[in-house]
């Protein structure tokens, strides 16, 4: 994918949320259809690569790492539930549930990130490098509206 310099063909609006949310919609779909071959859409593939890091984990530990609430994280969980790549074991006390990464889990991850690397160069190659600088820049400043 070549540098895009210049030529965008959606004019923005003048909310800032609705233009963040339109790039959104773009960035995820871009990723989506790079990662289609693995199975995994890229909200599972993020939770995934999140709970490799930090498994086994809470629940609640891994929506505060994730920064989403945990219906959403239920949500996202249940599909890899499913298909096996995570599990969600009894945890140390009684009420509290420990999720961890299946063998399954930890292959579909492997398999995918080399897709998710493919997304992250193109995009980084779209954007160029003082754009990805940037961009970078700007939303961790986004990200720090809410702590």
């Amino acid at each position: 994918m070549k540098h895009a310099d210049g030529y965008y063909p959606k004019a923005p609006s003048p909310c800032m949320c609705l233009n963040i949310r339109r790039a959104s919609r773009a960035v995820t779909e871009f990723y989506e259809k790079i990662l289609e071959p693995s199975g995994l859409k890229v909200t599972q593939y993020s939770l995934l690569r999140h709970l490799e890091q930090v498994e086994p984990v809470k629940i609640t530990e891994l929506a505060k790492v994730m920064r989403i609430d945990r219906t959403t994280l239920n949500r996202n969980m249940k599909p890899l539930t499913e298909a096996g790549l995570i599990k969600i074991n009894s945890g140390q006390d009684p009420r509290s549930r420990e999720i961890t990464l299946t063998k399954a889990g930890k292959l579909a991850l492997t398999n995918a990130t080399v897709l998710w690397d493919q997304a992250q160069a193109s995009l980084k190659e779209y954007l160029g490098e003082c754009d990805s600088r940037q961009f970078d820049h700007l939303i961790f400043k986004l990200e720090a509206l809410i702590p």
